[in-house]
């Protein structure tokens, strides 16, 4: 890889994980609109560790919370934090399921710009249409256990490139009626269990077939993941309350419509 593809692709990954405009989908359209190799498993992995460092660093004391109290509730002491633990593995589960039955289908069939471009216009309209009709009168430690298993059945979703992980979690909450700020506090939280799923999952996949890597370019593009994504994180925490969706809407809508006409040129 070219250092400027370790930069770009790592600023993507970086900046757009926590975002609502997905990540895969920008990660994938360099090899189709640019013509750029596939960055490969072990660079994936790379820069999911870094996001996954910055989701954690920036969460540092509700994660240690989190897991004092989900520890704490084998033994009888339940609150409102040891719930969120444990809805948050719970909304994990979705995900993991439909990544390990529909892996396969995934990648041979829907792995493509014009997929890309469908769901990027569509999810992108149900997300506007969620902040919108949101009643924005909950925080994520109101969730219920049914809550937690539609918000985790809508991160499944997301396995198909340009729905966006964090855009549907957060177009699910909304519909919840959680706040805005809940809404992408509980997506970003979420995020952790399934990052770690998914980076494992991939580097088993490297490690096993014996893949020589380069180990600079794994570092850097960790390292630019890992500072992009803490910026996105603190910069889209401050302003979602009163920026609101729509500007990441708007994106989405011209970004669906310059792949098309790109495909269609």
């Amino acid at each position: 890889m070219s250092t400027l593809e370790i930069i770009i692709l790592s600023l993507i990954q970086g900046f757009t994980e926590f975002l609502p405009i997905s990540s895969s989908a920008h990660l994938i359209l360099p090899s189709q609109v640019l013509g750029w190799r596939d960055q490969g498993l072990a660079f994936d992995v790379a820069v999911h560790l870094g996001t996954l460092l910055a989701v954690v660093i920036y969460f540092r004391s509700e994660v240690v919370t989190l897991l004092r109290a989900w520890f704490g509730s084998f033994s009888g002491c339940h609150n409102g934090e040891s719930r969120l633990a444990w809805w948050i593995i719970i909304g994990t589960i979705p995900a993991g399921l439909f990544g390990l039955l529909a892996k396969d289908l995934i990648e041979l069939y829907l792995r493509s710009a014009w997929v890309i471009a469908g769901t990027t216009i569509f999810f992108g309209l149900v997300l506007w249409w969620a902040d919108v009709k949101a009643k924005q009168v909950k925080n994520e430690y109101e969730l219920t256990l049914s809550n937690a298993i539609f918000i985790g059945m809508a991160q499944a979703m997301a396995l198909i490139p340009g729905t966006s992980r964090s855009g549907i979690t957060m177009t699910a909450g909304l519909m919840l009626g959680l706040t805005r700020e809940s809404a992408a506090r509980f997506s970003f939280l979420l995020s952790i269990p399934v990052i770690i799923m998914s980076g494992g999952y991939t580097a088993l996949g490297f490690l096993d077939d014996g893949v020589v890597v380069n180990w600079s370019e794994l570092g850097y593009g960790a390292i630019l993941s890992f500072i992009s994504a803490y910026i996105c994180i603190t910069f889209f925490l401050s302003v979602i309350s009163k920026m609101g969706m729509l500007p990441f809407v708007i994106y989405r809508l011209l970004l669906g419509a310059g792949l098309i006409t790109f495909l269609l040129w």
